[in-house]
């Protein structure tokens, strides 16, 4: 089974939904690396949400979604483009210790310091055009009520999550009532068909979601309601790093950083954090980056050296 993204709208009614089931690409995500369960799943509850946040979004672009702790976990990082490409990598501090039963607060938010962060990243900037970045604290005891309550006050949309993940699936729903622009119907319509479906989503539970398919999950939920269906959409795992990226990051730590790294390592290598695809960098590799912009197109084969 392909991972699935289901977008679908109630008729007669300014109230979309999605369902998302991710799979393969979870198990790709954590093939990368392995985490403490807590942190798996927290990543992979964020995992869904992108999913289901990007595919809405009208830019050919990306969407990152970082979460920086201030608690064992330091960052959650989850990348989603246009066409559901996805990547995702956590850091915690190396010196957590975790009993495996936190809470999002004990995980990144212990001192009240944690941050929410969305980058929208379009992909063709016009000159001068920077990427849009929304930052704001940790409100919330869930992933789900975190951009519950950054959708709301960020961009004024009402927006509901329903997440969860384990070590074999991330799954979600999102209910969003948008603004009416025209059409059959009005406010009030709006209003009753939010608040019903608002209700159905919330008899969904935790280990339901986990265990039955997108398709079903619809059937259950919304077997009264009169529904459009669209089209399925395919989230898969992709890095979008290269030899020239790692390059031109070298190049911004600046030549004497990397010859006092280079006098001290003899090369340098670095590790992909969403991949784990290794770069070497010798002193001639090095040499040629601050003498012309080109950085070569070679990978050496993967390795367990880190900068």
């Amino acid at each position: 089974m392909m991972d699935t993204l289901q977008k679908f709208m109630f008729e007669d009614s300014a109230v979309r939904g999605e369902l998302v089931e991710i799979s393969e690409t979870w198990r790709q995500v954590q093939s990368r690396q392995t985490y403490p369960e807590p942190v798996r799943n927290l990543l992979g509850e964020m995992l869904a949400a992108a999913a289901l946040l990007s595919a809405n979004l009208k830019f050919n672009g990306t969407i990152i979604m970082q979460i920086h702790g201030d608690g064992p976990v330091r960052l959650l990082v989850v990348e989603c483009d246009a066409a559901l490409h996805m990547r995702a990598t956590a850091k915690l501090d190396p010196d957590a210790s975790l009993r495996g039963d936190e809470s999002v607060i004990e995980l990144v938010n212990v001192s009240g310091q944690g941050r929410f962060v969305i980058t929208l990243d379009p992909k063709d900037k016009l000159p001068g055009q920077q990427p849009y970045q929304g930052i704001v604290p940790l409100d919330g005891g869930s992933v789900a009520e975190i951009i519950e309550n950054y959708m709301l006050r960020s961009e004024q949309l009402d927006t509901k999550l329903w997440l969860a993940a384990d070590r074999q699936v991330a799954r979600g729903m999102l209910l969003q009532k948008l603004p009416r622009e025209g059409g059959i119907g009005g406010p009030t319509d709006d209003v009753d068909t939010w608040n019903r479906t608002v209700m159905l989503g919330d008899t969904l539970k935790r280990d339901e979601l986990l265990e039955t398919d997108i398709a079903t999950l619809m059937r259950r939920l919304f077997w009264e309601e009169t529904i459009r269906v669209f089209d399925p959409r395919h989230p898969e795992f992709h890095c979008t790093c290269s030899r020239e990226k790692v390059g031109n990051m070298l190049k911004m730590l600046g030549s004497e950083e990397v010859e006092s790294a280079l006098q001290e390592m003899g090369k340098l290598g670095i590790d992909c954090d969403f991949c784990g695809q290794h770069y070497e960098f010798d002193a001639v590799d090095c040499a040629q980056l601050f003498a012309t912009d080109l950085t070569g197109s070679a990978i050496r084969p993967p390795g367990s050296v880190r900068h």
